[in-house]
């Protein structure tokens, strides 16, 4: 599985002269990136789109209680969720809200301020769509940088980026993404603490380095666009989002899917193999266990079978065939079995109601018919019950009731 991560160029104009990628593989590493016209892009199994640093901005608002619906707010009414948006940013943005996007971050909540990523609608749209008409369809949007959260391990960070002649400063704090043209007075405004981190492109590397007076770390433009596919932010919201359904099943199949592919997640899918093959080998040892001492079993009832009974040479039901051997013994010894008339009727005199009493009695091959006796439903179960209880079933047909020993099949 592959990934290839577009970002999305400023105007139709610039998606002529090509489209910026980075190829990820499965291992999360960058395979190849460059710039090249949309028919020549690699192919990859999904398509995630970038919205650059400098098209988006980010307004912290504090929702009214409930805005959110159902918990996850892309499936809970998200038309009043934009009205509530539009309302609440009209006076934060200055172009109509109607032709912005709005995006949540994934872990907006009603009860705490939340981020909004804000955007031109129509450009995304288009840009999007330009994707989805050359086959290339999106799966997913993400931002280049967005705000820190707070409990994440670098707070603050700033990047310096682009060419030395149009350098920018972004710095990405949990108060917000903010953005200078990279100078000496820009810094002497920022004051950039020494102990947050710089990451600068290394176009710029050596011009951060003489501004600011200290060494820098460098991060190629790939690097970042990785960084922002591996966070879970999505663009996609609102006009762009699928059905409430269909996304929920992404999540999650994304989720799946990071789990499987993700290098940090290794030792737990290693675990979890382990596990399964233990697993796996374990049932297999108990089933070939359980099934010698079930073999094992049959051929001792085989043995008793044809050593009692030695004119038996063919065993296909064991405890069947010896019942009829028994059965027959005692029929030529002159004893009685249960196969006899009067055991039989013995067994049914004391199973049956006292009021039942037949009108005519067949016996034949070790069954038992006593026509003329009609009993209730509740009757019958009852007196099945106990003749089972004797060994016989118990069957009604429509003269009667028929008896025959429980062995017989």
């Amino acid at each position: 599985m592959s990934t290839l991560i577009l970002t999305l160029p400023d105007s139709a104009a610039d998606a002529a002269d090509g489209y910026d990628f980075v190829l990820v593989r499965d291992e999360g590493l960058v395979a190849e990136s460059g710039c090249t016209p949309l028919a020549l892009l690699p192919p990859a199994t999904e398509l995630v789109a970038l919205v650059p640093v400098h098209k988006l901005s980010w307004q912290q608002v504090r929702l009214p209680r409930g805005s959110l619906g159902r918990g996850m707010f892309r499936d809970g009414g998200p038309g009043r969720l934009r009205a509530v948006l539009d309302g609440v940013l009209e006076e934060r943005v200055l172009d109509d809200p109607a032709e912005l996007h709005f995006a949540l971050a994934p872990d907006a909540s009603d009860e705490a301020p939340v981020w909004v990523a804000v955007c031109d609608r129509a450009w995304l749209q288009e840009a999007v769509g330009a994707l989805e008409q050359a086959g290339r369809p999106v799966r997913r949007i993400v931002p280049e940088l967005a705000p820190e959260r707070a409990f994440e391990t670098a707070a603050q960070v700033l990047h310096v980026m682009g060419e030395p002649d149009a350098a920018r400063l972004v710095a990405v704090t949990p108060a917000g993404v903010a953005q200078w043209p990279l100078s000496g007075a820009a810094l002497a405004q920022l004051n950039w603490p020494a102990d947050q981190p710089v990451l600068a492109e290394p176009a710029v590397a050596a011009l951060a380095e003489q501004l600011m007076h200290r060494a820098v770390t460098l991060q190629q433009a790939p690097q970042r666009h990785l960084q922002a596919l591996q966070g879970d932010r999505d663009l996609a919201q609102f006009e762009l989002a699928n059905s409430g359904g269909a996304r929920s099943w992404r999540r999650l199949a994304e989720a799946a899917a990071r789990l499987a592919r993700a290098p940090r997640w290794r030792p737990l899918r290693l675990a979890v193999l382990v596990a399964l093959l233990v697993n796996l080998i374990g049932l297999n040892a108990w089933a070939w266990k359980e099934q010698s001492a079930l073999q094992t079993q049959r051929q001792a009832i085989r043995e008793v079978l044809t050593s009692t009974f030695v004119k038996v040479q063919v065993v296909v039901d064991a405890p069947l065939q010896m019942a009829r051997e028994l059965a027959a013994l005692q029929r030529a010894s002159g004893q009685a079995s249960g196969r006899d008339l009067e055991a039989m009727l013995a067994a049914f005199a004391a199973a049956a109601p006292a009021q039942a009493m037949p009108e005519a009695i067949d016996y034949s091959a070790g069954e038992l018919r006593l026509k003329g006796i009609a009993l209730q439903p509740d009757e019958l179960a009852s007196l099945s019950l106990r003749l089972k209880a004797r060994g016989y079933v118990a069957l009604t047909d429509a003269t009667g009731l028929v008896i025959r020993p429980g062995s017989e099949r």
